[in-house]
């Protein structure tokens, strides 16, 4: 218990996560850092998506810009994958965006599918790839594609590349957990294996079935994985979430808060932050 305390402590943000307001405790409605919103369409069907509740919702975000005018970062996407639009398209967003704002992080994330890593390498600062599982069956039985080794590819050319490259994996309890060390292992060329917290939404009914949501949403075990995670690669969780947990830690004996659960349970993805223009 006390090396996983000792973890948690010595947990720097993840590097997508500088510059949010998400880490800054002087923020009392802290949101997510600007993105820019290509596309909300995607090749892939993921039992966990939260693009295509929001679809169901009406909630889907038009194409465009989203948050302040001052940006320390911009994230291109948080809803859809921005490739199905093409590389080409991709590569002419960031380049106008760099434009408009100069030297700005730019963060692309993808389910790495579809990249043309000769086109749109050395467009982005940091490269966040999606692998929710460890081999091709576990891949097509959350995902619903062949695509796997398209995945893994891409991986090793962003771990080759000058970007900061991250895997990010949804923790998901009795549908993932048995692969996350195959997961981390493939994640340890990067520069960081960003660990996700489940969110579930009850549109979600593939997933609700298969997930242990008693797992999914205690707080000790999702702590305990990251930890056991960080001896194979360089392990990190959602900024906010250390945030509060380091704070929490400085009220509770560590003991008690290895006891806490969260709600995993959401009611209506969408983007709050304020839509700017389309480029």
């Amino acid at each position: 218990m006390k090396e996983i305390k000792r973890f948690i402590k010595n947990l720097d943000y993840p590097v997508h996560c500088i510059g949010c307001e998400g880490i800054d405790d002087s923020i009392k409605n802290p949101k997510h850092h600007p993105s820019y919103e290509i596309t909300p369409k995607c090749n892939l069907n993921c039992i966990f998506c939260y693009s295509k509740v929001a679809e169901l919702k009406g909630t889907l975000p038009k194409p465009g810009y989203y948050g302040d005018l001052e940006p320390k970062a911009i994230t291109i996407s948080q809803f859809g994958e921005p490739f199905v639009a093409g590389n080409r398209k991709v590569c002419d967003i960031i380049n106008k965006l760099r434009d408009l704002f100069g030297d700005v992080r730019i963060d692309i994330q993808t389910n790495g599918t579809l990249v043309n890593f000769d086109m749109i390498e050395g467009k982005a600062d940091i490269f966040m790839i999606s692998l929710d599982a460890g081999n091709k069956k576990g891949y097509y039985e959350i995902t619903g594609s062949n695509l796997f080794d398209k995945v893994i590819n891409t991986i090793k050319r962003a771990s080759n590349s000058d970007c900061v490259s991250v895997v990010r994996t949804v923790f998901m309890p009795g549908i993932n957990d048995t692969e996350l060390k195959t997961i981390a292992e493939i994640a340890s060329e990067c520069d960081e294996f960003f660990l996700q917290p489940i969110s579930i939404y009850k549109e979600n009914t593939k997933l609700i079935k298969k997930l242990d949501i008693e797992r999914a949403e205690s707080i000790g075990e999702y702590i305990r994985t990251a930890y056991s995670l960080s001896e194979i690669a360089n392990v990190k969780i959602p900024g906010c979430f250390l945030l509060n947990l380091k704070a929490v830690m400085k009220r509770f004996d560590f003991e008690d808060v290895m006891l806490l659960r969260r709600n995993a349970f959401g009611s209506m993805p969408k983007v709050i932050r304020e839509w700017r223009f389309e480029l």
